[in-house]
């Protein structure tokens, strides 16, 4: 005999030393398997702690000695294995006693050696909640397979009986009956506990397999109903599970039974926020699987909604509030305590912890993926992981959710009762306590307390912190009267708008009457209109601190005035009191974004992520790989990417605007984006059109960026400069494998479109980004995609000097890489090839000169094109770097700062001249993504106060001396200007009298 699978010193000591003993002298008296299990070294220990606190678990050890034998000898893993045997070998066709007697003796056996595991600490929480899941699928799993023979007998369904001498399988059976099962709640996560119930929702197909349509509801509730019983009804053997189908949808006026269409129409139109919470579970665990996963593919946008879910927020902490009204939690948890206290509903207890980790994935989840783990120790890890969740508090949650299931097992196994509340009397605290392992009762109550209190504090600061209504003004005194009721102006209120800074309060105050009578259709609810009363006061405040307050509400009004619902949003603002703060600057800085919030008021969750924008920030796209690899279909694919895009920019956007980041780490944000994007559509595009045309041999095709995405510094708006090259075998003479064979030239002619329009198609979120494919070595005539020969003659013999030019900042940013590594390759050939050194300054001069005289500025705010701006600063770094390149290749860098860097260390730019580009190269790209975001293309050289401010905040690092006004600023840009204008004609070219000033 091997080493017992459990020891003395890791099991519970009998509470109950009276009872225990009579449990070991049933043993000792018993047959030769009970008299075995006393004789093992660990047996009389064990069969203590079971007599000793749990007469069901007492009762069950009597029936089934040889289990705790088998148990003993080989671990409970095979033991667990055997319990469940004859789910795989009894016949799903057998009498309906005979199967229910059958699933209630697997039940038995199974629950004991599950107990047992987790007394002797042999299984951690995870397994055991695994192992008791597992057993309700295979109970549930076979219930169904009789029920759908006994319907087949009927004549309603037609289902496939196993052959003569086959081994039944439930799942073949049940494989295309229309029926399936799904796991709500802990069975769908495989979190069940010791005595629960199980949340199923039972659904059909009516044309799956049900003999007469016409009548399938009929046969699929009758089915759900036999489950019910088959499942729930107490014998003399016991029962298998309690069941519980309230989860269904409106279960109120629905029958037990729903239908796949019915489901996924009352989802998609009336699901409620605590209905995308249990749905994160839920999962097939009987009939039809392939059909369950269909149905939860269908519902996953609403679970997964595509904006941040701040309105999840409040409306689930609601049904915890209710909860505690409903269950009359005043004596069970509503407060923390230890006798009577409820571990699972009551304050700091398993709901909390569950609801914490539910509303950060309801939040977060549909921008990424990875934090859909339906297990509670899953979704912490991972919300902790992504950032989404302090670790500290993560750390803890996990500690007192592992505290609180093991108590919830221990109260439910002294005598199989589905409860959660701890004993009232101080015996049954001290058997709880005894049970969990303390040597006292104070150790219990202190570790329990503990936990209870670290959970409580946690929760608390993410539910229950509101935000005072009570708001200062500039003087530092209360707002006062801010009351909108009626039709007529409150004198008190008018004097509190004028304080707050607004120059018309009257028309702020009709403004605001109109939203509170719901004119706006995101305040017509009464839930809308609560939230808006409640942030009042700290919304007027925030637009009240702007330079222009009455300009910046009338923005925000055009924002409320396009929401299509109102709830989401104004609980995301009254959740989040400091996002007023940035959306006020926001709509009072930048029309241009104030429009784009007008537009897609869902930007506001872009400006609660994008408030930790940073120089050190992390991928923009992060989440987009998966969006897209996760969407069922190319168009759903793209409209991932469009909506977590435009999200981005407006972020980045934002950030830029606010501060928080430099141009610089603006630019490169955003070209990681675009790169990003074009990365993962890419295979998409490929693979869809390879449906249809099927594939080149040998074929592949590479996205090569040029211009500012190019160089990384793309700036608000910019479009993206590409060229599409493909290659293919010499011998291919047609694309195979598609329902239509193409040649290989028509191939990529034809597919390169596709491509394009990916990226620039319009969705409901906008488009991707304009696309310029100018540079192409057609221009704008020929075919879209070049084959990678032709690109390389061209470049190699025909190219002109400002084509080199370009190739500078060129980059492979999508495609196989092995043939990104051939372009890469080739580009470094043409930029350094013979003859491209000798004419680069005066190609460059020539090229300026031609740009001045028929593209000259559009306005006093055009730095680009502007004598000494922009483009002189790359030009000089352009052609410097093709003037040099062949004898000294360290100098390419696709970037202008960095190749105006490396230039310095060459010796082939002074340092001076190089810092002097260096900085104006920056402030340029600044003032002209700040101009962009807050003037737009407008003439007028004035600009408005806060775009102004800001303005003069992002340059005062890049100025000798910060200015201090507008005019100021405008000094030190036309002496950064001239210094720019000397550096390139000194070293590149004299571009003459006619060429600007």
């Amino acid at each position: 005999m091997t080493q017992p699978a459990f020891t003395p010193d890791r099991l519970p000591r009998p509470y109950d030393r009276a009872a225990a003993d009579r449990l070991l002298q049933h043993f000792t008296e018993g047959d030769a398997a009970a008299r075995a299990v006393v004789a093992l070294p660990g047996g009389p220990a064990l069969l203590g702690a079971l007599g000793g606190h749990s007469p069901y678990l007492a009762e069950l050890a009597q029936r089934a000695p040889a289990l705790l034998l088998r148990l003993a000898e080989r671990g409970p893993d095979e033991a667990f294995d055997l319990a469940l045997t004859p789910l795989h070998h009894a016949d799903p066709g057998a009498a309906r006693d005979v199967v229910g007697a059958m699933l209630r003796r697997v039940k038995r056996q199974a629950a004991l050696v599950v107990a047992v595991a987790d007394l002797a600490g042999l299984w951690p929480l995870d397994r055991i909640t695994g192992a008791l899941s597992e057993l309700a699928d295979g109970t549930i799993d076979f219930a169904c397979a009789h029920l759908l023979l006994a319907a087949g007998e009927r004549g309603e369904l037609r289902v496939a009986r196993p052959a003569n001498g086959a081994r039944p399988d439930p799942k073949a059976i049940a494989k295309g009956s229309g029926l399936s099962v799904l796991g709500m709640g802990k069975l769908g996560g495989r979190e069940l506990n010791y005595s629960s119930d199980v949340d199923l929702m039972v659904l059909y197909d009516p044309l799956a397999a049900a003999t007469n349509p016409d009548r399938a509801a009929a046969c699929y509730v009758r089915l759900a109903r036999d489950l019910v019983r088959l499942l729930d009804e107490r014998t003399a053997e016991g029962y298998v599970f309690r069941t519980d189908l309230r989860l269904r949808p409106d279960p109120a006026a629905t029958p037990l039974a729903v239908s796949i269409n019915a489901a996924i129409v009352y989802y998609e139109s009336m699901g409620q926020n605590w209905e995308r919470a249990a749905m994160i579970k839920a999962r097939p665990v009987a009939g039809d699987r392939a059909l369950g996963d269909h149905f939860l593919r269908e519902i996953r946008p609403f679970v997964w909604r595509r904006h941040l879910d701040f309105a999840a927020v409040a409306d689930i902490h609601s049904i915890k509030r209710q909860i505690h009204v409903h269950k009359g939690a005043k004596g069970a948890g509503a407060t923390i305590a230890l006798a009577g206290h409820d571990v699972k509903l009551g304050r700091g207890g398993i709901r909390e912890i569950e609801f914490t980790a539910q509303v950060l994935q309801l939040i977060w989840g549909g921008r990424d993926p990875g934090l859909r783990d339906p297990t509670t120790l899953g979704a912490l890890a991972a919300l902790a992981a992504a950032g989404r969740l302090d670790r500290r508090a993560a750390a803890d949650l996990a500690d007192a959710y592992v505290f609180l299931r093991n108590l919830e097992h221990r109260l439910q196994m002294v005598a199989d009762r589905q409860t959660h509340r701890l004993p009232e009397d101080a015996a049954g605290l001290a058997r709880i306590a005894s049970f969990m392992g303390f040597a006292g009762g104070e150790e219990f109550a202190a570790a329990f307390l503990g936990h209870l209190g670290r959970v409580e504090r946690h929760y608390e600061s993410f539910f229950e912190t509101a935000p005072s209504l009570s708001v200062e003004g500039p003087d530092g005194a209360g707002t006062g009267n801010l009351v909108f009721t009626g039709v007529d102006d409150d004198p008190g209120t008018l004097a509190t708008l004028k304080r707050l800074g607004f120059a018309d309060p009257a028309s702020v105050g009709a403004m605001v009457r109109a939203w509170h009578h719901g004119r706006p259709r995101a305040t017509r609810s009464e839930r809308a209109r609560e939230l808006l009363t409640a942030l009042m006061p700290m919304l007027l405040a925030a637009f009240g601190r702007q330079s222009n307050p009455d300009q910046a509400l009338l923005r925000f009004d055009m924002v409320l005035t396009r929401l299509p619902a109102g709830v989401q949003v104004l609980s995301l603002l009254h959740r989040n009191p400091a996002l007023l703060d940035r959306v006020a600057f926001l709509l009072g800085a930048a029309p241009q974004l104030a429009e784009h919030l007008a537009r897609n008021p869902a930007a506001l969750d872009g400006l609660l992520t994008g408030g930790g924008i940073a120089p050190s920030a992390a991928d923009p796209a992060a989440g987009l790989p998966a969006l897209v690899k996760d969407a069922r279909h190319l168009e759903e694919a793209m409209d991932a990417a469009r909506r977590l895009a435009t999200a981005r920019k407006f972020e980045i956007d934002a950030a830029a605007l606010e501060g928080a980041i430099d141009a610089d780490t603006a630019g490169e944000l955003r070209a990681d984006l675009a790169d990003a994007a074009i990365a993962a559509l890419l295979p998409r595009i490929l693979a869809d059109f390879a449906e249809r045309y099927g594939r080149v041999p040998g074929g592949a095709l590479a996205v090569l960026a040029m211009g500012k995405l190019g160089s990384r510094e793309m700036l608000p708006g910019s479009d993206l400069d590409l060229v599409l090259l493909y290659d293919h075998d010499a011998e291919a003479t047609g694309s195979e494998g598609g329902r239509r064979s193409l040649a290989p030239s028509e191939y990529f002619v034809r597919l390169a479109p596709q491509v394009v329009s990916a990226i620039t198609a319009p969705g409901a979120e906008g488009r991707l980004w304009e696309v310029d494919m100018r540079l192409r070595p057609s221009g704008n005539k020929g075919p879209v995609a070049v084959r990678l020969s032709t690109f390389e003659h061209y470049h190699m013999t025909e190219a002109w000097g400002w084509e080199r030019m370009a190739l500078t900042r060129a980059r492979p940013i999508a495609g196989p890489p092995a043939l990104r590594r051939r372009i890469a390759a080739l580009l470094r050939a043409a930029i350094t090839r013979p003859g491209a050194a000798e004419t680069a300054l005066t190609d460059a001069v020539a090229m300026r000169q031609r740009m001045l005289r028929d593209l000259p500025p559009e306005g006093p705010w055009d730095l680009k094109a502007m004598p000494g701006g922009l483009i002189e600063v790359e030009f000089v770094a352009q052609a410097l770097q093709l003037r040099h390149a062949a004898e000294n290749p360290k100098i390419l860098a696709t970037s202008t700062r960095l190749a105006l860097a490396r230039l310095r260390e060459a010796g082939l730019l002074p340092a001076e001249e190089a810092a002097a580009l260096i900085r104006a190269d920056q402030l340029w790209r600044t003032v002209i993504g700040l101009v962009r975001l807050t003037h737009g293309k407008s003439r007028d050289p004035a600009l408005p106060a806060p775009a102004a401010a800001a303005l003069l905040r992002a340059t005062a690092p890049l100025l000798p001396a910060p200015a201090v006004d507008l005019a100021g600023l405008r000094t030190q840009m036309a002496e950064t200007a001239e210094v720019v204008r000397t550096i390139f004609e000194r070293r590149i070219g004299t571009l003459g009298m006619g060429a600007g000033a």
